[in-house]
């Protein structure tokens, strides 16, 4: 019996863990975070790129993802603008860094070869270790450079990318309040024939007695 509870348990476990999948804000600068599947769902909070969220749960049919920020705080936001990797952005930032560092320790490494070379002699031995280790900074330093260099490729087409999701949503939102307006017209068209009618119905119930009593009139005369 504490053998089947236990073999539960842990494939509970293994079950939560699976759906709670990490995943990433992508590079839109800031996606919205609702209480609700919609857009007529109060906003939580606004989540800027590079954000890590904890996938809850996923509705394909509404293309919203349940999330979870650090923090605790729970909320829907479109899974179209989720991706499983870090933004294209921070790698940038971080091969920056690992280059500038490259370099930083290349030129000190230069300047030891140039003293070195100065001082010849016994250094010779010291001279060509640190010829070795400079040709392969060299090295690594240019396969970082070719990294940054697609990584920034990457990242402008990604960029280019959310700025058309932004405008057709922009585009989307304008022909919505404008079939919102065509229908308040048309109920509003529709009132104004009712009240004519009602109107013209008013009219010729008065006038429809006054010619009768005209003629009645006009026949007792005679």
């Amino acid at each position: 019996m504490k053998a089947t509870i236990l073999f539960i348990v842990l494939v509970f476990g293994l079950f939560a863990n699976a759906m709670a999948e990490t995943r990433y804000v992508s590079d839109r600068l800031e996606i919205q975070m609702r209480t609700g599947k919609g857009t007529q769902f109060r906003i939580l909070r606004m989540l800027p790129s590079g954000t890590p969220v904890e996938i809850l749960e996923t509705d394909q049919e509404n293309g919203y993802s349940r999330v979870r920020v650090p923090g605790g705080v729970e909320g829907w936001v479109l899974s179209r603008l989720l991706m499983k990797g870090r933004a294209a952005r921070d790698k940038l930032a971080d091969a920056e860094k690992r280059l500038a560092s490259l370099e930083l320790e290349n030129r000190k490494l230069s300047t030891s070869l140039s003293e070195l070379r100065k001082a010849k002699g016994s250094g010779d031995k010291q001279l060509g270790q640190l010829d070795k280790e400079n040709r392969k900074l060299k090295q690594e330093l240019e396969n970082i450079r070719r990294t940054a260099s697609s990584s920034l490729a990457i990242d402008a087409e990604n960029r280019e990318l959310k700025s058309r999701i932004v405008a057709y949503e922009r585009q989307l939102q304008s022909l919505q309040q404008e079939n919102s307006g065509l229908k308040d017209r048309t109920a509003r068209d529709w009132f104004m024939v009712g009240a004519g009618v009602v109107i013209l119905g008013m009219i010729i119930g008065l006038i429809i007695p006054r010619i009768r009593w005209r003629k009645k009139s006009s026949w007792d005369s005679l």
